[in-house]
């Protein structure tokens, strides 16, 4: 089923339900909102669906893959023929499968996505404009201007003065923003879920909020995630940058979807409950990351004290076993 509707009378597109009712003549489908913006629709006021996150509809497995690529970075320093090359397709069967599927170039739907996420924050948080632009992922303040104006027909200036006065998020410390999720996710029982397999020193968890180390590069952070008044995610981050912030909140999207926080870790994770249980992992882990993961300081407030070892540092200290 198509999810977007262009509206070819006032050139806007929408995710329904929207208090706009055109004549069904008038309305033309997409299944991604890449795909009304390459149409040269622009976003609706109204419903705003930049905020929400939906994946493409009825597509592929292998575009779902590409998809799920494109969110972890690839083309922030690849190509799409790099894309194809890590599916095993060429890049010009790739391209097809997105224009089927998604209405847009796997090039076109990162572009969206960067500018989807440039848009929340502008609404929600008080950053500068220039950070936002390197947070979202953009090469340079001039790109950053050139796309949203192509795809929201106003200056990132413009669009601030435009949001919502219930839009702005303010925290005593950190960066809070919200956490659209592509599928309904009962909060509450995916907060329990990870406090009870919380790693200690790693994580701490209860069945109102979630904390952990995420490392930037090598240099701590940490995140914590709870419910608004709503029951929607939000994100508390306390970063040493925000450069890339749309693919840490790529990566919250995916624990709070029910994966690990990355395939580094989900493999380590499985190993050792296969090897002791479900019940006896997370004392396991929590003796590696004790002695092979990088001490942080400063953060026994939150209750934690290392990041998750690196594959390097894991190969050292196993390699003779």
């Amino acid at each position: 089923m198509d999810t977007f509707q262009g509206v070819v009378t006032t050139g806007i597109y929408c995710l329904p339900p929207c208090p706009g009712r055109p004549l069904s003549e008038n309305v033309v489908s997409f299944a991604s909102a890449a795909g009304a913006e390459a149409a040269g629709f622009r976003a609706c006021h109204r419903c705003r669906p930049y905020r929400g996150d939906r994946r493409p509809s009825n597509s592929s497995e292998l575009v779902c893959r590409a998809v799920d690529l494109i969110a972890s970075g690839v083309l922030d320093t690849g190509s799409e023929a790099d894309l194809a090359a890590r599916l095993a397709v060429s890049e010009r069967h790739l391209r097809r499968m997105f224009r089927e599927q998604v209405g847009a170039t796997p090039d076109q739907l990162a572009r969206s996505r960067r500018a989807h996420f440039a848009r929340r924050l502008l609404d929600d948080t008080d950053l500068p404009v220039t950070d936002i632009a390197f947070a979202a992922g953009f090469g340079s303040l001039r790109q950053f201007n050139r796309v949203m104006a192509e795809i929201f027909r106003a200056t990132p200036q413009q669009l601030r003065a435009r949001r919502r006065r219930a839009d702005r998020l303010v925290a005593d410390g950190g960066l809070v923003l919200r956490v659209p999720l592509p599928e309904p996710v009962q909060l509450d029982r995916r907060l329990s879920e990870l406090a009870r397999t919380a790693v200690r020193g790693l994580e701490h968890g209860t069945a109102e909020h979630y904390r952990r180390t995420v490392s930037l590069d090598g240099d701590p952070g940490v995140i914590e995630i709870s419910a608004d008044a709503s029951g929607q995610p939000l994100l508390l981050a306390h970063l040493p940058r925000i450069e890339g912030l749309l693919h840490l909140v790529a990566r919250v999207q995916r624990l709070l979807g029910g994966q690990a926080w990355d395939p580094h870790e989900a493999g380590v994770r499985n190993m050792v409950m296969d090897r002791v249980g479900a019940a006896a992992a997370p004392g396991v882990l929590a003796e590696i990351v004790e002695r092979h993961g990088v001490p942080v300081e400063g953060l026994g407030r939150f209750g934690l004290t290392h990041l998750f070892p690196t594959s390097a540092a894991l190969a050292d200290a196993y390699s003779g076993t």
